[in-house]
């Protein structure tokens, strides 16, 4: 079959032909529909040699969406034929936080000893799904699809799931008098203001530089979009501040200034890893009452209900399909910035 890999570190990944994999164990065998692109998977090519404890060559993808083709010995072969997306964090299961629900923050993620980052799932440290098949390691990964189109369940792997967990988990502020500000409205900030449409947002006021990013965050149902938090900084103010701030960028030029439009008990959330960096303490002249996280992913629990709520209609995604043969190209333009939404890679596209 084909597939994109990276073949060594710093450097663009290629297409190349690889061996068919043949499920074992409780393992099941997908035939890939569609495989989003992402941020990170150049993050993870940009690295050096060492940080990672991923063996090259490396297949790319972890937003996967596909058709269950195979199962070894010891898997439910009621699966095959079923479309499925993947969750893409391939947790121990026996942990204290796996045992809390909490997969996205399994203990076995930790930085291992020697210092390099662990494997996490499909094309972070296991084989991806920029490919034509890929095998999970039992169905404790899978959430069934039904009818959804694959391009719409691919990136709901990642870009919905991400976006999703770090509004649920600050539901509490969400409601129809919340303001609630979204920095960066490309692959996952798309989503999350859809996302809190669904959840019932009062006021969503979106930041990002590029005119048709604003444009599309209006059309999704945002109140006002800006090129910058500063610009926006007036009507937050207005409004009495921010009570929820979710940064999707995490750069120098957001997650500082962020810091301003907080409302009394309001909170930042940043999502994005551009290089950002936030002082924190008492006496430094923050709103009374702030509270910062970073959250990472989400559980399997997440990815179901943001399926739920893309076949109920409440969540569609802005794609581009790419065929296989043209992820390397499609990866280039989405770091220049090319590209409104996601990247969908379509095997026969």
């Amino acid at each position: 079959m084909r597939a994109v890999q990276l073949t060594d570190w710093g450097q663009a990944p290629v297409v190349r032909d690889i061996d068919d994999p043949l499920p074992t164990g409780a393992e099941l065998l997908l035939d890939v529909t569609a495989a989003g692109l992402c941020l990170s998977d150049i993050h993870v090519m940009n690295t050096a040699d060492g940080v990672f404890d991923y063996p090259l060559p490396q297949t790319l993808g972890h937003e996967v969406a596909g058709t269950v083709a195979g199962v070894g010995p010891d898997a439910d072969p009621v699966w095959i034929g079923q479309s499925v997306v993947v969750h893409g964090i391939w947790s121990c299961g026996y942990c204290r936080n796996c045992h809390r629900g909490r997969q996205n923050y399994c203990l076995r993620l930790n930085r291992q000893p020697d210092g390099r980052l662990p494997r996490i799932g499909n094309g972070l440290g296991y084989p991806g799904g920029l490919a034509e098949r890929m095998l999970v390691p039992s169905e404790s990964v899978l959430v069934a699809t039904g009818d959804l189109d694959p391009m719409l369940a691919a990136p709901l792997a990642d870009a919905g799931l991400t976006a999703y967990h770090a509004l649920r988990t600050n539901r509490d502020l969400i409601d129809g008098s919340a303001v609630v500000m979204v920095i960066g409205i490309g692959g996952l900030g798309h989503m999350a203001v859809q996302i809190l449409r669904a959840l019932g947002a009062g006021t969503i006021i979106a930041i990002d530089q590029r005119e048709s990013a604003r444009a599309l965050a209006i059309t999704l149902g945002a109140a006002s979009a800006h090129a910058s938090v500063d610009d926006a900084l007036d009507e937050i103010l207005g409004l009495g501040g921010a009570d929820l701030v979710v940064d999707f960028a995490g750069a120098p030029a957001t997650v500082e200034p962020a810091t301003g439009t907080l409302g009394p008990g309001g909170r930042i959330v940043i999502v994005g890893t551009a290089g950002g960096r936030l002082t924190v303490g008492k006496d430094i002249g923050l709103t009374s009452g702030w509270q910062v996280n970073a959250p990472f992913w989400g559980t399997r629990e997440d990815l179901a209900a943001v399926v739920a709520l893309a076949r109920d209609g409440h969540l569609d995604a802005e794609t581009v399909p790419v065929g296989l043969d043209d992820v390397p190209e499609a990866y280039r333009r989405l770091h220049r910035g090319d590209l409104i939404g996601r990247a969908v890679m379509v095997p026969h596209q």
